[in-house]
Order: structure tokens, then C-alpha cells, then sequence
């Protein structure tokens, strides 16, 4: 919990219809205090870190790209900062997304206005609102194989990577952010950034979840 006991809240949504009526929501709550707001993903990225809020609520379909890149990039800038994600859509993709970026939870927008405050001071107070029968779900699919698991050629294209690479593979399957990846091997975040594309080249795929989730798969798979 905020020391001074007010969490800050940065909204992101954007349609500014949505976002004034989460503002009046919180902003009436003697412990929350609104402290910025944006209709979209660059918007947020430029806003968030010069605000530094306890919660970042973010909208996961933006027109400019998914606040669940936004919850990734923040928390590898800083890790302190929560995300709570809001969608309109119950989806398994998106929730696994979320898990990877490192949010604390993820909720549809048809949750009732007293449940999302809860869900703002839960998270501010670092507890995980990930509903566990999803998370179970989103995984048991990953370790069954689904399209970003490539089972093909998984020993060759592991051979690829070196001990180092597969430090960080193991690392990024743990949910870890590039940031905090370097600090648990003492290297530069650039440097992690520039490990994580090499090893995501050598294994044919574009994004770092699909990394995680063929992590998953092979833990899953040596059980």
C-alpha cells in the first residue's frame, strides 16, 4: 500500500466517455486520487512514467496498439508500477498476454463499480487478481501445443541458443521483465533486450509470450 495511504491511479481508455466515468468513480473515494489520463497507447507510454502512479488501469484494445505492450514496457521501466487491465472481451489470448507483461490483474468491463474499487486497492496492495480458473486454462492449452508452439524441430532450435540464451529463455518463461532479468544476471537492460531478440530469431518466433509459452510447454512436457 502507498505510504501516505492514497493510491494513484492512471487511466487509459480510449473512448473518453469510459474513461470520465471511471474518473468520477475513483476520484470520490477519500483514498484514490486520479492522477492522469490517456486515449491512447503512445499517449500512455509518455504520461505514465512522469505521472509514476501505483495503478495503471488499461484498456487492452487501443487504436494505436494493445495496452498490454503498454503494461510491458511500464514494468520494464518500472516494475513498481501495478497494472490492472480492463477489456471488453473474455479472452484467452489476451489474458495470457497480460500474464506474460507482467500484469496483477485483468478485468472485463461489465464489472461493477464497487468491485473495481476493490480491484484498484487489491492491486495497489500487490495481491494478484488473475482469476485462476482462466490462468489454469490458458496454460493447460499452452502445454497441450496450440499455434505458437511449434513442435517441430524444438531440440535443433534449441540448440541454437547459447547457455546464456537459455538462462534468459528459462527466465522469460518465469514472467520476468528484461529489467528485472538484468539485475538477476548483473547485465544492462539493453543488453537483456538484445539477448531476448536473438534468442526469439533463433527459435523462428516474433513475440516474447510465444517465448514464455513454449517455456511452459517444455517444463510441462519434461514432467
Amino acid at each position: 500500500m502507498p505510504e501516505n495511504g492514497r493510491i494513484t491511479v492512471f487511466l487509459l481508455d480510449d473512448h473518453e466517455v469510459v474513461r470520465r466515468g471511471l474518473h468520477e468513480l475513483l476520484a470520490v473515494e477519500d483514498d484514490i486520487e486520479v492522477v492522469g489520463e490517456a486515449g491512447t497507447a503512445a499517449d500512455a507510454l509518455a504520461r505514465i512514467p512522469a505521472t509514476r502512479p501505483d495503478v495503471a488501469v488499461l484498456d487492452v484494445r487501443l487504436p494505436d496498439g494493445s495496452g498490454v505492450e503498454v503494461c510491458r514496457e511500464i514494468r520494464s521501466q518500472d516494475d513498481s508500477i501495478k497494472c490492472l487491465m480492463l477489456t471488453s472481451f473474455s479472452d484467452d489470448e489476451a489474458l495470457f498476454d497480460a500474464i506474460m507483461a507482467g500484469a496483477s490483474g485483468y478485468v472485463l468491463k461489465a464489472i461493477r463499480g464497487n468491485e473495481l474499487l476493490t480491484a484498484v486497492r487489491d492491486v495497489a496492495a500487490g495481491r494478484s487478481l488473475l482469476d485462476p480458473v482462466a490462468t489454469a486454462r490458458v496454460l493447460q492449452r499452452l502445454r497441450d501445443g496450440g499455434p505458437d508452439n511449434p513442435r517441430s524441430g524444438d531440440s535443433d532450435k534449441m540448440a541454437r541458443l547459447t547457455d546464456q540464451e537459455r538462462k534468459i529463455l528459462d527466465l522469460i518463461g518465469e514472467g520476468m521483465t528484461n529489467r528485472s532479468i538484468g539485475e538477476e544476471l548483473h547485465l544492462a537492460e539493453k543488453t537483456i533486450k538484445n539477448y531476448v531478440s536473438s534468442l526469439l530469431s533463433k527459435l523462428e518466433m516474433e513475440r516474447r509470450s510465444q517465448a514464455a509459452a513454449y517455456v511452459a510447454r517444455l517444463q510441462a512436457e519434461r514432467h
